[in-house]
């Protein structure tokens, strides 16, 4: 099966977080081949644009023809177009192939800089808009174009149809990252009709390159055959996954980060697998596990990695806990995310001081546990729940994240194999033990239970 492609016609950003760089990362997330022409080259990171390029419109042109010669285009977009000869020479390579255009009307960049000149915006809604079969522009952009006031939801409705009906365009996504409010809303005008999608406003500074993949997304989407609804649909998911795991890079306004959307659910399978096999060997040596069952259960944790790790619904675990039968162990259930609270926290915690600690497990506390991790050389640490503060206390699920502190700070900062929790009235003593894996926590596990077994011989079967 032909692979579908897709064209970007934008400017290269030198710190990879908008642009082509940007445009080329959606595009391979969402499963097209991307292709580009460059249409100008920028000095810039996360802070300024330092210096602008602009190549020759014939150059331009030259790029867009090649790709479409020879791959097809199923679908484009534009980008940063610079100056009105740009324009008007890419709405003429347009109007000849006659892919569907998706124009992303990028006039000034994160950082102030101006990336559309004054007298251009003209020829973008005179030669190019006509042609779009999505524009997408932001508040001000879409202020610009129209020349209405927005301020309203009201108002964003009447740009798009604007952008549409007088201006010639098929659709028109005015966004709601300019406006204000608890969810950031997206207009979209197509066919006489209003769609509105809506995703709760993250607030961050990593938010560079959030235009140029919104509208990758939409063209990557109508490359493979979706409509223009279903595409604007996805392409907000898509971005909003982006912008809440953007990457904490540079000084000023950091990448959004196109490529969560696939590694997000690598890595929840790598987990899950991670964690069968941990059971597994849990399984396997059963009658020693079945001793260091406490009376709450165990429950054996991992998260995904770091910065994809930030709730309880990050960490996967084993709903029901593992409990005893008879002189082994039952595993109720297949590991899932968002079935553990307490072992979820305490990894969470972990995490905050080493990142690449991200499973743990609990057991039963008691001195046996205690003298077979010293005799493993085990690193240990502890926490007493009545030297806890009083408002810690009284907030549901601090504890662990306070008792893991306190025994990390004691420790030295690093994150202990062992943790004590000496528990109080009503709260059973457990140990958690951590690790990098699940499996490596299951592997210390057995090791402790094989110390206390060759310890005490009336336990040996």
């Amino acid at each position: 099966m032909r692979v579908p492609v897709a064209l970007t016609i934008a400017g290269s950003d030198s710190g990879g977080g908008a642009g082509i760089q940007a445009d080329l990362k959606t595009f391979a997330a969402l499963g097209v081949h991307g292709a580009s022409a460059i249409t100008s080259i920028t000095a810039q990171n996360t802070r300024e644009v330092r210096a602008i390029h602009d190549l020759p419109p014939e150059m331009v042109v030259a790029q867009i023809e090649a790709v479409a010669d020879d791959l097809g285009v199923d679908a484009a977009k534009t980008g940063m177009l610079s100056n009105a000869g740009i324009i008007r020479a890419v709405a003429g390579a347009v109007e000849k192939y006659g892919f569907p255009l998706v124009v992303d009307p990028v006039m000034i960049a994160k950082s102030g800089a101006r990336l559309l000149r004054e007298d251009a915006v003209e020829a973008l809604v005179r030669d190019l808009i006509p042609h779009a079969t999505v524009v997408t522009p932001n508040k001000p952009e879409a202020e610009a174009i129209t020349g209405i006031k927005i301020r309203s939801l009201g108002e964003a409705r009447e740009a798009a149809r604007i952008i549409v009906e007088d201006h010639g365009a098929e659709a028109a996504v005015v966004k709601g990252g300019h406006m204000t409010g608890e969810y950031s809303i997206d207009i979209l005008y197509y066919k006489g009709r209003y769609y509105e999608y809506k995703a709760e406003r993250i607030n961050t500074n990593t938010t560079h390159g959030t235009g140029c993949s919104f509208s990758a997304a939409i063209t990557a989407m109508l490359a493979r055959g979706e409509s223009i609804p279903r595409a604007v649909e996805v392409a907000k998911e898509f971005i909003t996954t982006a912008i809440r795991y953007g990457l904490r890079v540079g000084g000023g306004h950091g990448p959004v980060n196109p490529a969560a959307w696939t590694i997000i659910p690598a890595e929840k399978y790598r987990v899950l697998e991670n964690l069968r096999r941990a059971i597994k060997i849990l399984e396997e040596n059963g009658r020693i596990v079945n001793r260091l069952v406490p009376e709450v259960f165990i429950n054996i944790g991992m998260a995904l990695p770091a910065p994809y790790a930030r709730t309880i619904d990050d960490v996967a675990a084993v709903p029901g806990r593992i409990g005893r039968y008879r002189d082994s162990i039952i595993v109720k259930a297949e590991p899932e995310f968002g079935v553990s609270s307490h072992v979820a926290r305490a990894i969470l915690a972990a995490m905050k001081y080493d990142p690449s600690v991200r499973a743990a497990a609990n057991i039963a506390y008691t001195r046996e546990v205690e003298e077979a991790a010293k005799k493993l050389g085990l690193v240990e640490s502890s926490f007493d729940r009545r030297e806890e503060p009083p408002e810690v206390k009284a907030v549901e699920g601090k504890t662990t994240e306070w008792g893991i502190s306190t025994a990390v700070e004691r420790a030295g900062g690093r994150v202990p194999d062992i943790i004590y929790d000496y528990g109080e009235h009503g709260k059973e003593p457990l140990a958690l033990v951590f690790g990098k894996t699940a499996v490596e926590v299951a592997e210390k596990i057995i090791r402790i239970g094989k110390v206390i077994e060759a310890n005490s011989p009336w336990l040996r079967r």
